[in-house]
């Protein structure tokens, strides 16, 4: 808006010299011409005014969601891909733990070709 240089104000009272020599404008075919420059100016000012308003609720509803996001974001939980563990790395710590809680009886059963069940 900083660089418009007329208002609709300016625009209304705008006189226009007569010319010295010939005729001239019919002043009721300027008066018309510049109801109508008013008008559009009048519009593009509402239209300008109801973008700025939307801008500042846009402008608003994305700090609030950047908002939720962090929140969400230390708020979630680990899971193992993000961790970087892999289906083979659950797999090994299950067999380590299955060892310790059955001890011998699984290596035994494993030795001799049989499985739990």
């Amino acid at each position: 808006m900083e660089n418009l240089r007329l208002t609709p104000q300016d625009i209304v009272r705008k006189e226009f010299k007569p010319k010295r020599m010939g005729g001239g404008f019919d002043p009721t075919d300027v008066d018309t011409f510049l109801d109508e420059i008013i008008k559009d100016y009048d519009t593009f000012n509402k239209i300008q005014n109801e973008l700025e308003d939307e801008n500042r609720r846009l402008r608003s509803q994305i700090e609030e969601l950047n908002k939720q996001l962090a929140v969400a974001g230390s708020q979630k939980t680990v899971t193992p891909q993000a961790t970087g563990t892999t289906n083979m790395d659950i797999l090994k710590r299950l067999s380590n733990l299955e060892r310790r809680v059955f001890g011998a009886q699984v290596d035994e059963q494993q030795n001799n070709g049989s499985h739990l069940i």
